[in-house]
């Protein structure tokens, strides 16, 4: 199997992907997207830095929420993209053989049908914020659960200035990524690891005049290489057991400070269009 650039994918890969398919859409209450006023535009991450070892996973869509409002029911459709780091997710599936990943990004725009214009009864944007607020956090929280990250809790709640000049609210969690299995050694043998990874990760929510935009990712707070530190003998080195078992960009992307994740999830964040 390949992915989107022609790259081999694992096994394990492939049903990390899957896995990412089905909780995209876990917002989803009722009915299915209609075509009557066509389909929801896809949400637009203007960032550079989504090329730039990003993969995409997964395009899903479904209906946040239908309410009936006096002769009229409201329905509220989502598009929703998801990303994960291409080389720790493949580094994390060949080093614990363990699917997951603690570095991904989603957005999500959600479309209004009516209009918001055309409603009755001065139903306006401060309901649908209503609504739609806590329906991104559960899909937020369901979509970090797909990638394996747990224990999951809202620790801050603030603003932040997005794409277009739109004011977001943002929460951010708190997670942890466990990693459990064993690694191969330099001298064949292997070793168990039985760590957590603690992981920090951001939720904004915001209507740009016309839809309600949501972009949230997650990154850990140290490098994952730290896993190996605190689980081998202090006679060896945890770069030289990493080399036995990945190299190149994805042994980087292990040793890879959580300051230039957190870099890449805060400048995609507020991005989405």
């Amino acid at each position: 199997m390949t992915d989107g650039s022609g790259r081999q994918t694992s096994g394990l890969t492939r049903r990390r992907l899957l896995t990412a398919g089905a909780a995209a859409s876990v917002v989803a209450t009722a009915g299915c997207l209609g075509t009557r006023d066509g389909d929801v535009p896809e949400p637009l991450v203007t960032d550079d830095r989504i090329d730039d070892g990003w993969r995409l996973v997964d395009e899903s869509d479904g209906v946040v929420f239908e309410e009936p409002v006096g002769p009229v029911t409201i329905r509220a459709l989502e598009r929703t993209t998801v990303y994960e780091y291409v080389d720790l997710a493949e580094a994390v599936a060949e080093a614990f053989d363990a699917d997951g990943s603690p570095v991904i990004f989603f957005a999500s725009r959600i479309d209004l049908r009516p209009a918001l214009d055309g409603l009755p009864g001065g139903i306006g944007r401060d309901r649908l914020m209503e609504e739609v607020r806590p329906a991104a956090e559960a899909a937020f929280r369901d979509q970090l659960a797909a990638s394996g990250l747990e224990d999951v809790e809202r620790v801050d709640t603030d603003t932040v200035d997005v794409a277009g000049g739109h004011a977001a609210t943002a929460y951010r969690f708190t997670a942890a990524f466990p990693i459990e299995g064993e690694t191969t050694l330099p001298d064949g043998s292997t070793g168990p690891i039985d760590d957590v990874v603690e992981v920090e990760a951001r939720l904004a929510v915001w209507h740009d005049g016309t839809d309600v935009m949501l972009s949230g990712g997650a990154y850990p707070t140290e490098p994952i290489i730290a896993v190996f530190d605190r689980a081998l003998p202090d006679v060896l080195d945890a770069a030289d057991v990493i080399g036995e078992v990945v190299d190149g960009d994805e042994a980087e992307a292990l040793s890879t400070e959580p300051e230039t994740f957190a870099e890449a999830v805060d400048a995609l964040l507020v991005s989405v269009e």
